[in-house]
């Protein structure tokens, strides 16, 4: 069976092509045709079904030679819709990558390997019909940084500007990851694995974060709350206190199961709520407007692609009731972010704007594929 070329796989791979040029030597930047067939290969492959299941594979453009401890077939197998289908369920856990290579689009799939060297061009099959072209920014632990989301026929290309906006939230600029390179383990980018592990469960959920020693957030909750801890749970934030010296492998496992236990306390109806310490203070908590506070009426919306722009709505025109929730939330609290991730795979960052005296919701799906 013969494919047609993806139609939009070219334009995208010279867009690709322009973001590499800008963070890596010319030597070793992948060429447009190499993109291009990747893309393509991809894009059939997310369409295909084998013994009833979706193919979900990661595709890393990168030389056997350039990783440690490669798992090498003796023959390379072709890169092909069919072949990329039957050998998914083999590379589908999370970290693992199908090794490819070649030039000028005469690429073949070598082997599989889980380590990356930095600036590697990878691209995930997400869905069917769904790429994302990540980069990869060098470290074990580090998300890999999106380039571009490729949905159908709609393509989003990643404005690496955006984090230099005005009132760009910290945690935006580190799911951009266009700035200076942050430890995985951070502050912020704790809040970033609470986003993808949010996102993951596919339930929707919300998230409060909100001022540590303080009790002002309780005029937006209704009282009293079902799901409130006394006193508050702390794991998340014992273990960021660790010194950096004892942040080893057992600490990071640690970290991951504290982080997959919050995030899964936002699949339960209402709101969940932790300081910027990382204190869990409750779960299914009920938001309310504050006392004397007026109804939020609009919140400016912006997402960090190419050829975006800003625009004025009212908050339930961004989703349903966690979304007008949240922004009331915020707009009474204005010291806090709200976390919202959709059933339907949307995820919107809710920030006070003293720049535009309103909230900002800040559109990032884009950001945690």
């Amino acid at each position: 069976m013969t494919y047609a070329a993806y139609p939009a796989g070219r334009a995208v791979a010279e867009r690709v092509r322009e973001h590499f040029v800008k963070h890596v030597q010319a030597a070793t930047l992948p060429d447009v045709e190499s993109i291009d067939a990747l893309i393509d290969a991809a894009f059939w492959t997310s369409l295909r079904r084998e013994e009833g299941y979706i193919p979900t594979v990661s595709l890393a453009l990168v030389e056997p030679g350039d990783t440690p401890f490669p798992l090498t077939f003796a023959e390379p197998l072709p890169l092909v819709p069919s072949t990329l289908a039957r050998v998914a369920p083999a590379v589908e856990r999370p970290g693992i990558h199908l090794g490819v290579s070649g030039a000028r689009g005469v690429l073949s799939v070598w082997g599989a390997t889980r380590v990356l060297p930095p600036y590697c061009l990878v691209l995930e099959v997400a869905a069917p019909g769904l790429l994302v072209v990540k980069q990869h920014r060098g470290g074990e632990h580090t998300k890999y940084a999106n380039i571009a989301v490729i949905e159908a026929d709609q393509v989003k290309i990643v404005d690496e500007d955006a984090s230099s906006l005005p009132d760009c939230p910290s945690l935006l600029a580190s799911l951009l990851g266009f700035d200076t390179p942050a430890s995985w383990s951070d502050s912020v980018n704790v809040l970033v694995q609470l986003s993808v592990s949010m996102r993951a469960h596919k339930r929707g959920g919300l998230l409060l974060v909100v001022r540590a020693g303080s009790d002002r957030w309780r005029e937006s909750i209704v009282s009293p709350i079902a799901y409130e801890l006394r006193p508050p749970f702390s794991v998340l934030a014992d273990l960021m206190t660790r010194e950096t010296i004892d942040r080893d492998r057992v600490w990071n496992d640690a970290l991951g199961r504290a982080i997959e236990g919050i995030a899964g306390l936002t699949a339960v109806d209402g709101a969940t709520i932790v300081t910027d310490r990382h204190e869990l203070l409750a779960f299914g908590a009920k938001i309310t407007r504050r006392r004397g506070s007026p109804p939020v009426e609009q919140t400016m919306v912006t997402e960090p692609i190419e050829g975006g722009t800003p625009a004025l709505v009212h908050p339930s025109q961004l989703g349903g009731t966690r979304h007008l929730s949240a922004a009331q939330f915020v707009h009474d609290q204005q010291d806090a972010v709200a976390l919202v991730a959709s059933q339907d795979g949307r995820f919107t960052v809710f920030a006070w704007s003293p720049c535009e005296n309103m909230v900002h919701a800040h559109r990032v799906e884009v950001l945690l594929l």
